[in-house]
């Protein structure tokens, strides 16, 4: 085996070597970590998209297995839960929750002061758990999404692939190889390339896109090509019918990305509160409880008022928009928005990216049943009310916007979903001038900064203990 490689890497460098252009060569050497990192993104989050949907199923066959068979998640769930946050807490914290702070965080850490912590955030092992966390907790009905951990998986990716490159080979920069895969992620999760290159550029980062276009547009092209070879030719949603829209719906917009932008941000705030409450758990019984609370409490409100509280919530997106039940309870957003707040709380891995789309497009349809509105109409409720809640979420607004044209090729409300973006985001900043994510990825930083701080006063006083040993 090793002969056959060792063949390989001759004839490649003679290859190599035989090429006159020395401008060409280095560019060459440059763009190929950025290669080969997409294709391992676009084929791992291939993967993880199908052990996610079979999990989904899993949980679905459960369910509907027989008329007592859904009273058996009071028990799975809670276990679920359990065992996806004691994987995370036990051999790498920093793979809970979403995913998307974790890699703003290690961008921001990719200066030669703070290089060496950005392993604690990107890694192989975050990428092994962060995989087996999210399926077994979706297993169990929690309320997560695949998109935020496909975005660290993709980072972690890069980041590995940049460390392997021997030391002859030309600088290649580190924080530029995360930031193109935080995008390749995201565009082979949805299927989205426009979406994946907005969000490096409007959420990750704040360098000039000058200096990495090449190697960000190359990183997108090849994760999305490898994952539509592997898919086949696929919208994340479809095509649903945006016809005969009245002119008099923008004001009924409006309402909609006002109260999407609303409930987004307080999701967040709530999120957050409890995630600093949590902090005050000291004993291993109650940090062990938490997570069984929250598992079980899912569980109940599946399995006592709706089945719609489990999942990632994509099956509220495809049935409101593409059948005759455009229409949802009045209750269904609340359990979407309920949803988020107990799995992602727990520390279990999972992103809320999804169920942030589902909430949407929930509140989105119960406005249209309330006014009584005609099927294109509703879809078009649907998708602002989607690109609100995940604006209000991100504060991303042209992130938001070009995913979902991109998930249903919907170019034709373009200018309505752009509207409901910017007013989704400036009621998002009534309540909280900081997002979700950011506050996420400063919690990460302080957390990272005080660990090394602490390891290093330990080692300290080990150091102190021992030579008190010799010389006594």
């Amino acid at each position: 085996m090793m002969q056959v490689v060792n063949r390989i890497r001759r004839q490649l460098k003679h290859r190599y070597d035989a090429i006159d252009n020395l401008h060409f060569k280095r560019d060459l050497l440059n763009a190929l970590p950025f290669w080969f990192g997409a294709l391992m993104t676009g084929l791992v989050a291939v993967l993880y998209a199908k052990l996610f949907a079979w999990a989904e199923a899993g949980t679905r066959y459960v369910y509907h297995h027989s008329a007592e068979s859904k009273w058996a998640f009071l028990l799975l769930t809670p276990l679920c839960f359990l065992v996806g946050w004691w994987l995370v807490n036990r051999y790498a914290p920093f793979a809970r929750g979403s995913g998307i702070p974790q890699v703003s965080a290690a961008i921001d850490l990719s200066n030669p002061r703070h290089n060496h912590k950005v392993a604690r955030l990107l890694s192989l092992r975050v990428l092994v758990v962060k995989v087996v966390s999210s399926l077994v907790v979706v297993l169990g009905g929690g309320v997560i999404g695949r998109e935020g951990p496909t975005i660290q998986i993709s980072a972690s990716i890069f980041k590995q692939v940049n460390r392997m490159l021997p030391a002859w080979y030309p600088k290649v920069s580190k924080r530029n190889m995360i930031v193109t895969g935080a995008a390749a992620g995201l565009a082979s999760a949805f299927n989205t390339p426009l979406g994946g290159i907005v969000f490096a550029i409007e959420e990750l980062t704040k360098t000039h896109f000058n200096f990495f276009k090449s190697a960000l547009l190359t990183g997108v092209i090849i994760a999305g090509l490898t994952a539509l070879n592997l898919l086949g030719p696929y919208l994340y949603l479809g095509y649903p019918r945006l016809d005969n829209i009245p002119i008099w719906i923008i004001f009924v917009v409006m309402l909609v990305a006002l109260l999407t932008g609303f409930a987004a941000s307080g999701m967040g705030e709530v999120i957050l509160f409890i995630l600093r409450r949590k902090q005050q758990l000291t004993s291993a019984a109650q940090k062990l409880l938490y997570p069984l609370l929250c598992g079980l409490a899912i569980a109940l409100l599946a399995v006592l008022v709706d089945e719609r509280m489990f999942g990632s919530g994509k099956e509220i997106m495809v049935e409101t928009l593409f059948t005759d039940h455009k229409h949802v309870e009045w209750y269904v957003p609340l359990l979407r928005i309920i949803g988020p707040i107990l799995s992602f709380s727990t520390g279990v891995a999972g992103g809320i990216f999804a169920p942030s789309l589902s909430a949407g497009a929930s509140i989105g349809t119960v406005v249209a049943g309330w006014m009584y509105l005609p099927d294109t109409a509703t879809n078009l409720l649907v998708l602002c009310g989607m690109v609100g809640f995940l604006t209000g979420v991100t504060r991303s607004p042209f992130t938001s916007s070009i995913l979902v044209i991109e998930m249903t090729n919907s170019h034709n409300i373009i200018f309505y979903l752009m509207l409901t973006a910017l007013l989704a985001n400036l009621v998002s900043n009534l309540v909280n001038r900081h997002s979700f994510y950011d506050q996420l990825k400063t919690q990460y930083i302080q957390e990272i900064h005080r660990d090394e701080v602490l390891e290093a006063t330990i080692a300290s006083g080990q150091e102190e203990e021992a030579k008190k040993g010799k010389g006594a």
